[in-house]
């Protein structure tokens, strides 16, 4: 059984498309949020959180936990030159009996990044990076910084678990979501791979996806919902 990935947001560019990954010019903040989650059918508790980790880094931090599943992804992060950069991360799950860890190194000096833990030698790289690559974690906070800042298209290269991918969102409308009992405007953001959709609820005012729907063959595999942040 494969576990659900939950990337935030597979949606990520090449170097032709380097201007639309910028970021706006504003500060990154810390924050906690809690999610309902729902994987495999089951109902369970999710949480993203960004935390400083001195200098110019960051964490961040992505759990989703029920009865079945229990993953935890984790960054360590940069911002140069107005983009998201990775240094490395983590990626732990369990699925039923099912257990998997890679670890990621984003060597920038080098301009590559490669795997160790449980992935296949032929993905555990190097990979050549370039500039404005992200991992799938950080993605969720592009997005919700290039839709807030109006960017088009909202595409973005991954270089994620031995490979690098390019990915394209397109906007689908605008939607109401409730958070806390108060209904917010929000920005759907849509992709759709295969037979794979993920979809993402921008909202404004917050610095997080207000919700990531992940669906597999038409059904949902992952559904995060925002319920508090701070």
């Amino acid at each position: 059984m494969n576990s659900p990935h939950v990337s935030g947001i597979r949606i990520i560019a090449a170097a032709a498309l380097l201007a639309s990954v910028a970021a706006p010019a504003h500060a990154i903040e810390a924050f906690t949020a809690n999610y309902q989650a729902s994987a495999m059918g089951m109902q369970g508790q999710g949480q993203m959180t960004v935390a400083p980790q001195g200098g110019n880094r960051w964490q961040y931090s992505l759990s989703v936990k029920n009865q079945v599943v229990d993953l935890s992804q984790k960054t360590v992060f940069d911002e140069h030159n107005g983009q998201l950069r990775p240094l490395s991360s983590s990626d732990n799950s369990r699925v039923l009996i099912k257990k998997k860890a890679v670890d990621t190194v984003y060597d920038w000096d080098k301009a590559q990044a490669s795997w160790s833990g449980d992935i296949k030698p032929d993905r555990a790289g190097p990979i050549k990076l370039q500039p404005g690559d992200m991992d799938a974690l950080l993605v969720n906070l592009a997005i919700v910084r290039d839709v807030a800042a109006g960017r088009k298209p909202l595409s973005y290269r991954m270089v994620e678990s031995g490979r690098a991918k390019n990915m394209t969102y397109q906007i689908s409308g605008k939607e109401k979501v409730t958070i806390a009992g108060k209904p917010h405007d929000a920005t759907k953001v849509t992709r759709t791979d295969g037979d794979k959709q993920t979809i993402v609820w921008v909202v404004a005012e917050i610095p997080v996806p207000a919700r990531i729907l992940q669906r597999e063959d038409g059904q949902d595999a992952i559904d995060l919902t925002l319920t508090t942040w701070r």
